[in-house]
């Protein structure tokens, strides 16, 4: 990806949003401003910079800023942590040689990590940063049994929010899973904006899905590592889950989400409803080998 293109649209989205009260800024005059959110020479005053300097930042070049500048500029457009993060990674990757992601990490499961999901009683799976659903448990594969449908591998959960039509009843939020994905993807592209597959991802959505296409557009970023999700599963109805992601340290380019019902309630009774399905539905589609036993 473009670093300097990424820089410079996320640098002008942010000002925009901005507004000179909410920065603390007096204004004058009565008619309306030629720009929404702030001026760059507001920004520049801000963050203690020459307006020149700004300019040239803004314009996505990056070359000899330091973490005091970006810190500043962090506080001047007040960027939350995800978005902070984001304008670091950005300038970071900007003079970082292209380096080969981890093959064990973009390919492979280690066997250690798919015991740790078998044993665990809840829905979970392993991810990677560009959302392609690497493995998961029983559970977890029958929470997510309508991705899995698509014979297309690696499942990939942003893939089958925009492109497939069963998202829109599967996600009971589905606006709110929509801008989750995006938001995922363009924190993952200022952390690996060499990373062809991820590109490649972008590319089809984009070309695909207004949807994402206009989401895209925003450069918005966020932390997706706890939350609710709303789903409304085809076996067992509504489901209301709370999800906890952790970070394999031993593969960091991974996580692991769990998903888990308050205790008692009707998304627990569901959970275990489906448990009962998929195993059954395993059975029945394992061939039968007891006479080779």
């Amino acid at each position: 990806m473009d670093t300097r293109a990424e820089i410079r649209e996320f640098l002008t989205s942010r000002r925009g949003r901005v507004t000179p009260d909410e920065a603390g800024l007096a204004t004058y005059g009565h008619g309306p401003r030629r720009v929404p959110g702030l001026r760059r020479e507001e920004v520049a005053l801000l963050a203690g910079v020459s307006v020149a300097y700004y300019t040239k930042l803004e314009r996505g070049d990056t070359a000899g800023v330091s973490e005091t500048v970006l810190e500043a500029l962090a506080r001047a457009l007040r960027l939350d942590d995800a978005e902070r993060a984001h304008l670091f990674d950005l300038a970071r990757a900007q003079h970082t040689t292209a380096r080969p992601r981890p093959r064990r990490a973009a390919n492979r499961i280690r066997p250690g990590v798919q015991r740790l999901l078998d044993a665990i009683t809840t829905p979970a799976m392993v991810r990677n940063g560009r959302m392609d659903i690497l493995a998961t448990n029983q559970l977890g594969r029958a929470l997510y049994s309508g991705m899995f449908a698509n014979p297309r591998r690696p499942v990939n959960s942003a893939r089958f929010t925009f492109l497939d039509p069963n998202a829109t009843s599967f996600f009971a939020g589905w606006d709110h899973a929509a801008d989750d994905s995006v938001a995922v993807l363009r924190g993952e592209a200022g952390r690996n904006p060499h990373d062809r597959a991820l590109s490649d991802l972008v590319g089809e959505l984009s070309t695909q899905s207004e949807e994402f296409r206009t989401r895209w557009a925003r450069h918005d970023v966020r932390y997706h590592d706890t939350g609710k999700k709303r789903l409304h599963h085809p076996i067992v109805g509504d489901l209301d889950l709370t999800f906890e992601v952790m970070t394999l340290v031993a593969d960091p380019e991974l996580t692991m989400f769990a998903f888990t019902a308050d205790p008692d309630s009707r998304s627990e009774q569901a959970l275990t409803l489906l448990a009962s399905w998929a195993a059954t539905a395993e059975l029945e589609t394992e061939p039968s080998n007891a006479a080779d036993r």
